[in-house]
C-alpha cells in the first residue's frame, strides 16, 4: 500500500507519539476495569475462559484504526509526471562533405571519408531538436537530403555517401553554394553550414568567395574543417588495372586561408583536423556552441490514496465493535 507514496502532510505523523502513550495507559488502567472476587480456592470451578485474556485485542484494533486515520490525514498520494519539450530556438544546420577521391586518404582511419561519417553520425544523434541537411560535392555538388528533422533519413543518406557519385575534384564554392541554397528560404533562427573539405579550390563554376557572400546575405554562419594531416599522407595516386586504387605518399594541401576567410566572413570559425581524435572534438566543439534552446514543460498528477486507509480505519472499528457486542459482551 505504500509503494511509490509520497505524503502531502506528513507533520501529522507526529500524532502517532500518542500511540505508545495510550497503550502504556491501557496498561496500568485496565485492571481497573476489570472485577475481581477474592476467594480461597478455585477448586471445582471449571477451566477458565480464554476469552478474558484476548481482551485487549480490541484496544489494539481500537490503536491500528486510530493509525490509520491518522495516516489518512497525512495525505498518502502517488505522482504521475510528464514532461513535453518545445524549440524555442530552433537552429537548421546543412553539413557540405567533400567526397572527392583525396578523402580516401588513411592518414585518418580507417580513411577521411570513413572517419568523417562516423564522427558526422554521433553529431547527428547529439542534435535530436534541430533539422539537419547533407551536402555532397568534390567536382560538383548536389543535395543528399534536403533540411529535415528525421534523423534516421539523415543518417542512411550519411552512410549512403561513397566516393565515385560525382566527377573528380574539389568544388568548395560549389559545395558551399548548394548548402545556402538549401538554407535560404529557411524561417530558423539560426542557420548554420558545417563545410569540411581536404583540398584546394580546383573544379566549379562558383567561386568560394561569390558562394561566401551568399552565406552572408542570408546570414548563414559557416564552420569550416579542414581536414588531413600535417606532411605527407598516403593517399590515392593512381588507378590499378582492376580498377582499384594505386596509393603512394602524397602532400596534404589544404586551402587554409580560403577557410578561414569564409568563416570569418560569415561569422563561422575555422577548425584543422589531423587524426581522428581532433576530427571528433572539433565537432564536439560545434555541438557546444551551437545551442538549441528548449523549453520543457512539466505536468504532476497527484492521485489521493487516503480513502483506502479511511476504509481500513471504519474495517477496524467495525470488527472491534462487533467483536465487543457478541464474543467479548459477557466479558465486558
Amino acid at each position: 500500500m505504500l509503494d511509490n507514496i509520497e505524503f502531502a502532510n506528513p507533520q501529522f505523523f507526529w500524532l502517532l507519539l500518542l500511540l505508545p502513550l495510550a497503550a502504556l495507559w491501557y496498561f496500568f488502567k485496565r485492571n481497573e476495569e476489570t472485577a475481581a472476587l477474592k476467594i480461597s480456592s478455585i477448586k471445582g470451578f471449571s477451566a477458565q475462559s480464554i476469552l478474558p485474556k484476548l481482551k485487549p485485542l480490541l484496544f489494539l484494533l481500537r490503536l491500528l484504526a486510530l493509525a490509520a486515520i491518522i495516516t489518512a490525514l497525512a495525505r498518502p498520494q502517488t505522482e504521475d509526471i510528464s514532461t513535453r519539450t518545445k524549440t524555442t530556438k530552433g537552429i537548421d544546420i546543412v553539413m557540405a562533405i567533400d567526397v572527392s577521391s583525396s578523402m580516401l586518404a588513411r592518414d585518418l582511419k580507417p580513411n577521411r571519408l570513413a572517419a568523417l561519417k562516423e564522427v558526422a553520425s554521433a553529431f547527428i544523434r547529439k542534435r535530436p531538436n534541430d533539422r539537419i541537411g547533407l551536402v555532397a560535392y568534390a567536382g560538383e555538388s548536389y543535395t543528399k537530403t534536403p533540411i529535415t528533422s528525421d534523423k534516421n533519413i539523415v543518417l542512411t543518406a550519411l552512410n549512403e555517401i561513397t566516393y565515385g557519385q560525382l566527377n573528380d575534384g574539389t568544388a568548395i564554392g560549389m559545395g558551399l553554394a548548394t548548402s545556402v541554397n538549401r538554407l535560404k528560404e529557411s524561417k530558423a533562427l539560426s542557420k548554420i553550414i558545417i563545410l569540411l573539405t581536404d583540398g584546394v579550390n580546383n573544379s566549379g563554376f562558383i567561386e568560394p568567395q561569390t558562394a561566401a557572400e551568399l552565406a552572408v546575405e542570408y546570414e548563414i554562419k559557416t564552420y569550416t574543417i579542414g581536414l588531413g594531416t600535417n606532411g605527407n599522407a598516403l593517399s590515392p595516386i593512381a588507378y590499378n588495372r582492376d580498377g582499384s586504387f594505386r596509393y603512394g605518399m602524397r602532400q596534404v594541401e589544404i586551402d587554409e586561408k580560403l577557410l578561414e576567410s569564409i568563416a570569418d566572413a560569415t561569422g563561422g570559425k575555422y577548425f584543422r583536423a589531423t587524426d581522428n581524435e581532433k576530427l571528433e572534438a572539433i565537432y564536439d566543439e560545434i555541438n557546444k556552441l551551437e545551442k538549441t534552446e528548449i523549453e520543457e514543460f512539466r505536468y504532476v498528477k497527484y492521485e489521493e490514496k487516503f480513502r483506502n486507509w479511511i476504509f481500513l480505519a471504519g474495517a477496524l472499528l467495525l470488527i472491534e465493535w462487533v467483536v465487543r457486542n457478541t464474543i467479548f459482551k459477557s466479558f465486558i
